[in-house]
């Protein structure tokens, strides 16, 4: 007897893990959609996303309309007959209609745990905002903003180094182990989702670029909070000597501002030396690790400081 009939729908790497698990579980995938090719890299040529590939390399058709609102896209999903739907870093508004379509209806494999962090980047303002621990929510899905009732979740401690990019491949790991230890039940209807406590919502803003630049007027430890959390975009970043550079890596010597004489301006350079170059913050000092100049690579703040003089100069 053939399994439930899934619809997978997913665009970029965090959700390549969740489909090569259903995958290689004999799941039956009736259907991959991902949103459409666009134009990508410097050379501007068009490309697919990473889930495209992988459902093609594994002979699942694969549909890419530009929007789930119109009657042809429903007519289209309709056809499929589909049990459930799984959705990871789709990219798509599901419309009511859409919604409904699955017998089951649709499945959200949500970087959180909801309700913390609703919204669309809910790894990054989980590392910026000092949160000990995240995780992965399995929600049913409805017509708000990551609303629906939550049917499992999988809690894991940020580290103390961790980056946006880290925790990123860690919950999509994470999020694939999930999705096989509870589709079994999720589709036998053996387990019931829990409604969230909407009270207790925060909501995780869209990234934006101008968000990167660094106030060094907050602490070092904020501050280093938004250069972990921005890596490996929109990456963290501050003006020197009328050059943008970006901060990859920094770390935070201290909380307290007692070490940094009064009249310092915070971003004001105190030294370099062979592990980077220190910067007094608004409280404590943050040590400038690795960095990167407009069209170069990124270097050492170290090597950086050896062919610049920084020591006393203000950043920002």
């Amino acid at each position: 007897m053939q399994g439930p009939r899934l619809i997978f729908a997913g665009t970029p790497t965090f959700a390549v893990p969740a489909l090569s698990a259903l995958i290689a579980a004999d799941w039956t995938v009736v259907a991959v959609y991902t949103q459409p090719d666009r134009p990508a890299g410097r050379g501007r040529k068009t490309a697919s996303g990473p889930v495209k590939q992988v459902a093609l390399d594994a002979g699942i058709p694969v549909l890419q309309p530009p929007t789930l609102k119109s009657a042809e896209a429903l007519e289209e999903m309709q056809a499929l007959t589909p049990d459930l739907m799984v959705v990871a870093a789709y990219g798509l508004i599901l419309p009511a209609t859409i919604l409904a379509c699955p017998r089951l209806g649709c499945l959200n494999i949500h970087a959180s745990l909801l309700p913390r962090w609703r919204g669309a980047a809910p790894i990054q303002r989980a590392i910026a905002a000092g949160d000990e621990y995240t995780g992965i929510s399995l929600m049913h899905m409805e017509q708000g903003l990551d609303t629906g009732p939550v049917y499992a979740t999988q809690r894991t401690r940020i580290g103390p180094r961790e980056t946006g990019g880290s925790l990123h491949d860690r919950l999509a790991a994470i999020g694939a182990k999930l999705l096989l230890d509870s589709l079994p039940a999720i589709c036998e209807q053996a387990l019931t989702a829990q409604p969230q406590d909407h009270d207790a919502a925060t909501y995780a803003s869209k990234l934006d670029k101008q968000e990167a630049m660094i106030d060094w007027r907050r602490s070092a430890l904020e501050i280093d909070r938004q250069i972990r959390a921005f890596e490996p975009w929109p990456v963290a970043q501050t003006h020197c000597q009328g050059e943008t550079l970006r901060i990859w890596e920094a770390s935070p010597l201290g909380a307290g501002a007692e070490a940094i004489p009064s009249d310092l301006l915070p971003g004001t350079v105190l030294g370099s030396n062979s592990e980077g170059i220190e910067v007094a913050t608004g409280a404590g000092v943050l040590r400038i690790e690795r960095l990167q100049t407009p069209g170069k690579r990124p270097i050492s703040a170290a090597d950086y400081a050896r062919a610049h003089a920084v020591d006393g100069i203000l950043l920002g």
